[in-house]
């Protein structure tokens, strides 16, 4: 069996896919402002099951966006991977964000920087060669003009996600190139999931946590 169930919910795009053995089946996305992860979750993965004529006992495992990203965004996700894995007895997958969102850069040169929007001039990253291997692991990062120098200055680097407008009121190396209005989608977590299924490598149901890198901030703090 290698039929898994895939969510993405770390930005505002919430997308679901089936894959199986690694290869995609159908996949169910919706990019808006509002976050509607809440109301559409539940009926993406009805409509991709039922796209690719399988049903929940059919899943060998269900993989989740591990973060970084919005933090409500996170717990919606994680809270139902946890609980269909729960209800099914399957095993829990979590696949890193970044690399995901890298992945769509095919037959590229140079590094991969992998972005997610932070608040004001903070974004999450991570920088991957050609081949998706991690070369810098995820982090918080403030940007400043000279923040890819290092890289830069050594060859072309390619900025994906959807916090590149930001990068380029500040970055404006002839070695930089921006792939705008990118988001982490579950399309490029089958090859991942599966990657991580053969091996058996999967997160504790009760204790696997998101990958927020921060705390969570109310807009409106108690007085």
């Amino acid at each position: 069996m290698g039929l898994i169930l895939n969510l993405e919910t770390t930005t505002k795009n919430c997308s679901v896919s089936l894959s199986e053995y690694g290869q995609l089946l159908a996949v169910r996305e919706l990019n808006e402002q509002g976050y509607s992860h809440a109301e559409k979750l539940q009926p993406f993965i009805d409509e991709v099951l039922k796209a690719s004529g399988r049903n929940r006992k059919d899943l060998a495992a269900v993989a989740i966006s591990q973060g970084p990203g919005s933090y409500t965004g996170l717990r919606i996700g994680t809270s139902l991977a946890k609980g269909l894995c729960y209800a099914l007895e399957l095993p829990l997958i979590a696949t890193n964000t970044l690399q995901a969102q890298a992945i769509q850069l095919k037959n590229v040169q140079g590094l991969i920087v992998s972005v997610i929007d932070a608040r004001r001039m903070e974004v999450y990253q991570a920088v991957f060669d050609s081949n998706y291997k991690e070369v810098s692991p995820v982090e918080s990062h403030i940007i400043e003009a000279d923040s890819y120098d290092q890289w830069l200055h050594k060859g072309q680097v390619n900025f994906i996600g959807d916090a590149t407008e930001k990068i380029k009121t500040l970055i404006h190396h002839p070695n930089a190139i921006f792939f705008d209005n990118r988001w982490p989608s579950a399309t490029q977590m089958a090859e991942l999931s599966f990657e991580k299924y053969s091996n058996k490598e999967f997160v504790d149901l009760a204790y696997f946590e998101p990958l927020y890198l921060k705390d969570f901030v109310s807009m409106n703090p108690p007085k």
